[in-house]
């Protein structure tokens, strides 16, 4: 039974960037997650987005930030258990036993890096729209160049939906985006930049109806209160009404936890002795949910695992320059 120093469960960036930092105090880290292949939602829903707030970038896209991460995480030999999740959570007397869909694994501490929990996008609840998915509907952008030379309408009025309408302006013939509200979720930047922009805005309208044969060729759109209705030709509507998680199984282990994150202290420890936690899945007093705080949430859960671990295990260990090891 090989037994583990830190387990991190979840490899999206803060994950990632959690592991790093595990090999930089020279715990043996083993990475598991659920999806096939490191960057979490960030590769497998938004590889193309730009992403505007991860500190000494003015702007990186997803999939360039996580190639980036995981270059830096190839500097130690950790051990990754991809497509593989965690079901059970088990305490034994000197270790943890973390249970999945495939095997055992044990370990010394935990750090849960679980993002947002497994997901699934809320989808369009009209007529056809199950026909029409991969025909016209989609809820992931994994090529933006897909959209070159076409129609597109964005439905939402998020941070996200905007971004997206935004990217693909100079990329497609046409842009529009659908929110069933005057006013937008997003950032006041990125809201003053769509009004600037070509970008026809329809709002409020519902969409109501969609049309095409064998792939999408119109929607219909109903405006709020109101009878009036008008068709927009697209080739593709893009649907972005955000993404519904589940974290039930939290509860199960004993973890204390809300319906939507794990409960922690501000050494980043739950509410199970040896199981720490950072990034989205948290939250306490003042969380801020962004990739930028995640990963300042990482080192803290990491040298507190450690120091679980063993007294001796400074939480305070320095600098970067110090413990990296110098070649």
């Amino acid at each position: 039974m090989e037994i583990f120093d830190i387990t991190i469960v979840g490899a999206g960036p803060v994950g990632m960037f959690a592991a790093f930092y595990a090999g930089i105090r020279q715990a043996k880290t083993k990475l598991i997650d659920s999806l096939p292949q490191l960057g979490g939602q960030l590769t497998t829903l938004y590889p193309e987005k730009n992403i505007y707030d991860i500190p000494g970038f003015p702007i990186v896209k997803a999939a360039d930030l996580v190639n980036n991460l995981e270059k830096q995480l190839r500097t130690f030999s950790h051990t990754y258990c991809l497509d593989e999740e965690v079901l059970e959570l088990k305490q034994h007397e000197d270790y943890l036993e973390l249970i999945t869909n495939k095997e055992s694994h044990y370990t010394k501490a935990v750090v849960l890096a679980l993002g947002n929990g497994s997901f699934q996008p809320r989808r369009l609840m009209i007529d056809g729209a199950e026909t029409f998915e991969n025909h016209g509907i989609d809820y992931y952008i994994t090529d933006l160049m897909k959209y070159a030379g076409k129609k597109v309408a964005i439905a939402g009025g998020g941070d996200s939906a905007i971004d997206w309408a935004l990217m693909l302006e100079p990329i497609a013939a046409e842009v529009s985006i659908i929110h069933r509200r005057d006013n937008f979720r997003g950032h006041e930047h990125s809201v003053e930049k769509l009004k600037e922009s070509s970008v026809n805005i329809y709002t409020p309208y519902l969409l109501t109806e969609l049309t095409g044969e064998q792939d999408l060729e119109g929607v219909t759109l109903q405006k709020v209160k109101s009878d009036e209705t008008i068709t927009v030709g697209v080739d593709y509507l893009i649907v972005n009404y955000g993404f519904s998680s589940s974290l039930d199984h939290l509860k199960s282990w004993g973890l204390e936890s809300t319906r939507q994150a794990i409960l922690v202290e501000s050494d980043m420890r739950t509410s199970i002795p040896g199981v720490y936690a950072c990034g989205d899945i948290t939250t306490y007093d003042g969380k801020v949910k962004l990739i930028a705080t995640g990963m300042g949430e990482a080192p803290t859960a990491v040298n507190n695992a450690l120091h679980y671990i063993n007294p001796k295990n400074r939480t305070q260990p320095g600098h970067s320059t110090s413990l990296f090891p110098q070649k």
